[in-house]
């Protein structure tokens, strides 16, 4: 191993790489709950339900498209660089939470949605303060599954110039350098362990006492 290219790699190249490819994460998350969770909700209502089957058929197919291909899909509407990569880490992220959220609001006990109902609530009111509550931590651990997820297919962005670890990881691909291909996926596994620990420990803590078990 040449120490002083994986001191390279690693002091000189990785921190803006992981900048960029954190920024990419929390965008493509953020994007995705904004997306997913409301479809769930609309989903798992009386009037919209029959529809649940249909919208996840087409997720599960858009969650077997490389996310490569949804990138060379999205080049030509979106030019080079971050954008079209967004695109297919939203794309690829879709389905988990949306699938969560909505097997978290069907698990919600009946019993005491109509306690709540019983005792003049709303519909809109049951919705924000007991189901999403009840289900929200099922529908974190979709929001984990999504976010490691989107850490993995996130070196894809280094193909059409949109930074992040992928480059480090490409860079060593094409110059035969394992030092950076060490360091790129070294931190991009790190970066996939910590924010699914930081994400699992918050769903611990919103969990209703007795809830989990």
């Amino acid at each position: 191993m040449n120490w002083l290219r994986f001191q390279d790699a690693l002091f000189h190249r990785a921190p803006e790489a992981l900048a960029v490819h954190i920024l990419m994460v929390v965008i493509a998350v953020t994007l995705a709950v904004a997306i997913s969770v409301p479809t769930g909700i609309i989903l798992t209502r009386p009037k919209y339900r029959k529809l649940g089957v249909v919208v996840l058929n087409i997720l599960n197919l858009l969650q077997t498209v490389p996310g490569l291909a949804i990138v060379a899909l999205a080049m030509p509407v979106l030019g080079m660089g971050l954008k079209p990569t967004i695109v297919a880490l939203v794309v690829q992220g879709l389905l988990p939470i949306a699938r969560n959220t909505i097997a978290g609001l069907a698990g919600v006990n009946p019993d005491v949605k109509e306690a709540a109902l019983g005792m003049g609530m709303p519909q809109k009111k049951i919705l924000l303060e007991v189901e999403l509550p009840l289900a929200m931590p099922v529908i974190l651990a979709g929001i984990r599954t999504s976010t490691v997820y989107i850490v993995s297919v996130g070196t894809l962005a280094a193909y059409i110039g949109g930074g992040g670890l992928g480059d480090l990881i490409v860079t060593g691909l094409n110059m035969f350098w394992s030092e950076f291909l060490i360091v790129g996926a070294g931190l991009g596994a790190l970066l996939a362990i910590f924010l699914d620990r930081a994400l699992g420990y918050l769903e611990h803590r919103i969990t209703p006492p007795g809830y989990g078990a």
